[in-house]
């Protein structure tokens, strides 16, 4: 037993020493949102039912990731998500439209020899029986042809090259080198053509991509009749200039999609705007981090300072699991690894309150005793509180998407970095450091060989909170009515991840009046334009879905402002995507309050797990009312954010519930009431201590992050806030008149 302590010390020193070594080998990968750059969600639309599924799909994605190379963008990412979506991602990649067009042109070539002018009538009737054999066509001036169905594909293609040539006329053209009986079909297709007297229609041979003809040129008077032309090459011209001969080039390289995409998201970040996400968020951590180890070492002196010497150990951990498993992270994700300070902060303060309690009733008669009972002591609702999270962590990954999913991510790896941190860490050099001489001689020098000013103040004056639950609840009750009140009368202003639309945000050099921006888009064709304020010379322009030539119409119009408008972020998402993301959004918050409950109900009894979720909607409930109310955004960012709360509730439920399981088991026949009185006052150093840790980090964020981690943070401050109430006067009375009322036998 006397090796264990330092086994304990050994595999503390490894992970570290791993993990810095993984830092400073293992770059992490930045999402777009924070290096800028385009994101694409595309969807296929098969138009067979052989074509369905995640096979097609894959093919696809093979065909894709071949144009994407050919565009020269670095580091490009393209996946598959379920069976019919495909995610690209573009870094630095600022013209989604070109981008967009490109991967998304499903780029069928064929090759036809023209039968001639298609009338009226060859238009309207579509195909015909007695003509099984043609096709009607526009060619590149507008008119209508009619075409004899291609046996020349461009599955018959070896490799296409744009060429300038300023001799022959053809300026920028498109080679073509056919491989296998591609040639051959070629040499018999302008055979055919070449047998028509020069001028006639039926001497042309139309290129059609995509149902649409982009040249039809006519065999050459030198081509013989039923001779055709040879070599098993061609050219392709039609007016074109070096962008588009480049960009046919790679399309006919990068093959036929096997099924047609459709785009139903598209998002683009200005780089300026990432690197700004970046500092806010460096700074906010720095500055939050400082005030919250401050607080720390004044609270609890020398296991302060060895825990904030744990939280530093947390933070190169967590680094070096997300690189090591090559997880990309975002802004969200940033915020998340923030916020899991402030949870590592609550695991130390659970240890060393549990202590302080310890010694200052005698149980333990020194600090090294104590800080191990301590340890002992707080493991189960240490453990309990942090799988909460994690299961909030897990919903969001498996059910959101996108940068959500990577807030999912690093809150997970957070947990399990702070347990380490606390658990290991942090009871490795504390029980060093309470071991030494000089402490022992003065043991109030540790931090924990003193009750603390809140239990102080408690153990004097031991107010009977219990004693009129109905009235707690009242107050919750009228909270409820309250926010309830905002969803009804002001109604939530749903993002664009849930309604579909357009969201592009602007960066000024001057400032900007939102009625007067709202005005000049109306006037310029953008009546339903809905602008907002996003910060300082920021503003957010939100309208429902645009093509890509009227997003540029909206640049153009915000531009004729004359305030230096720069498009620093541009988001699409099609209904048909906004109306799954909203429903996924309510799948995962019903989800979340099912899980809780039944992990609750496993870990305590029905009565305190019933308690805890009936707390957990009160406190959902009221965050969407405050958000109501303020007219905020309820978008996926929120969505990560009430998430968290969720989980950051019932942590502060399973303290407070674990204590009281606890506490009833060693006072058998106590009157519930008075032994969830104990339990809560008992708790309470720990929760306003753990409070004031996660305050700390959530308004450095609040205050010095950007226009959506302020956001973000304002619902975590106010879920804070909610939880922490909840906790002790929502969730303990109402536990308290469930056991009145059903007259449970008081077991805990």
């Amino acid at each position: 037993m006397k090796r264990f302590p330092h086994f304990r010390g050994l595999f503390a020193l490894a992970v570290v020493a791993l993990s810095l070594y993984v830092a400073l080998t293992v770059p992490v990968q930045l999402g777009l949102d924070l290096r800028g750059g385009t994101q694409i969600v595309l969807e296929t639309r098969p138009t067979t039912a052989a074509d369905a599924g995640a096979e097609a799909t894959d093919r696809t994605v093979e065909v894709l990731r071949g144009r994407i190379d050919a565009l020269g963008v670095a580091e490009p990412t393209i996946a598959r998500s379920g069976d019919d979506r495909i995610v690209v991602e573009l870094p630095g990649v600022q013209d989604p439209r070109r981008a967009a067009d490109v991967i998304g042109r499903t780029a069928r070539l064929t090759f036809h020899q023209v039968l001639g002018p298609a009338t009226a009538a060859d238009r309207t009737a579509g195909p015909s029986p007695e003509r099984p054999h043609e096709q009607v066509t526009a060619d590149e001036t507008g008119r209508f042809l009619r075409l004899r169905t291609a046996a020349l594909t461009g599955k018959d293609v070896e490799k296409a090259a744009a060429r300038f040539d300023p001799h022959s006329g053809a300026g920028w053209h498109v080679t073509v080198d056919f491989k296998g009986a591609g040639g051959q079909e070629w040499a018999r297709l302008t055979g055919e053509a070449a047998c028509r007297a020069p001028g006639d229609p039926g001497r042309r041979v139309a290129v059609v991509l995509d149902g649409r003809i982009i040249s039809s040129p006519q065999v050459d008077p030198s081509v013989g009749c039923r001779s055709g032309i040879g070599g098993g090459a061609t050219l392709i011209t039609g007016s074109f200039d070096d962008e588009e001969a480049r960009e046919l080039a790679l399309l006919i390289n990068g093959g036929a999609l096997p099924v047609p995409v459709e785009t139903v998201e598209q998002r683009t970040v200005g780089p300026t705007l990432g690197a700004r996400a970046i500092a806010a968020s460096a700074w906010a951590a720095v500055i939050g981090t400082a005030l919250t180890s401050l607080f720390i070492v004044a609270v609890y002196r020398v296991v302060g300072a060895l825990a904030v010497l744990a939280l530093a150990c947390y933070g190169l951990v967590s680094y070096a699991a997300l690189a090591a498993l090559g997880a990309t992270l975002t802004l969200p994700g940033l915020a998340g690894f923030v916020l899991a300070i402030g949870m590592a902060v609550d695991a130390n303060v659970l240890v060393f309150e549990r202590a302080r309690e310890e010694y200052a009733a005698r149980h333990r008669p020194t600090p090294r005793s104590s800080l191990t009972a301590g340890f002992r002591g707080a493991f189960s609702a240490i453990a309990d509180s942090n799988v909460t999270t994690l299961i909030a962590a897990a919903l969001l990954f498996f059910l959101a998407s996108g940068p959500v999913r990577g807030f999912g991510v690093t809150l997970g790896i957070g947990v399990l970095a702070s347990m380490f941190s606390a658990l290991v860490v942090t009871r490795v050099l504390a029980e060093h450091a309470v071991a030494r001489p000089g402490l022992r001689r003065r043991p109030r020098l540790t931090g924990i060989a003193h009750r603390g000013f809140v239990r102080a103040r408690l153990d004097r004056s031991g107010p009977h909170l219990m004693r009129h639950p109905r009235r707690w609840l009242a107050v919750s009750a009228a909270a409820l009515v309250l926010a309830g009140s905002g969803i009804a009368v002001r109604g939530l202003d749903l993002g664009v991840e849930f309604t579909g639309g357009r969201l592009v945000e602007y960066s000024t050099t001057a400032a900007v009046d939102p009625d007067r921006t709202r005005a000049a888009l109306a006037e310029a064709g953008f009546p339903r334009a809905v602008v907002q304020s996003s910060g300082d010379r920021q503003f957010t322009v939100r309208t429902p879905g645009l093509g890509e030539a009227r997003a540029a119409a909206l640049t153009d119009a915000v531009t004729g402002l004359g305030v230096g408008a720069e498009r620093i972020r541009d988001e699409a998402v099609g209904p048909s995507l906004g109306k799954e993301l909203r429903r996924g959004a309510l799948i995962a918050l019903v989800v979340a309050l099912g899980a809780q409950l039944v992990y609750l109900a496993a870990r305590f009894r029905w009565l305190l797990g019933s308690s805890a979720v009936a707390a957990l909607a009160h406190d959902v409930v009221i965050l969407v009312g405050v958000f109501a109310w303020l007219g905020k955004p309820v978008d996926g960012v929120f969505l990560a954010a009430l998430l968290t709360v969720i989980g950051y509730s019932v942590n502060d439920s399973v303290v407070v519930f674990d204590r009281i399981r606890e506490l009833g088991r060693r006072a058998r026949g106590k009157p519930f009431a008075r032994v969830a009185d104990h339990a809560l006052l008992q708790t309470l150093p720990r929760t306003v201590n753990t409070g004031m840790g996660a305050a700390f980090i959530l308004t450095a964020l609040a205050v010095l992050g950007g226009d959506t981690l302020r956001d973000f943070a304002l619902a975590l401050l106010v879920g804070l806030a909610v939880g922490t109430w909840s906790s002790m006067f929502t969730a303990t009375p109402l536990a308290v008149e469930l056991h009145r009322r059903t007259g449970t036998e008081r077991r805990t």
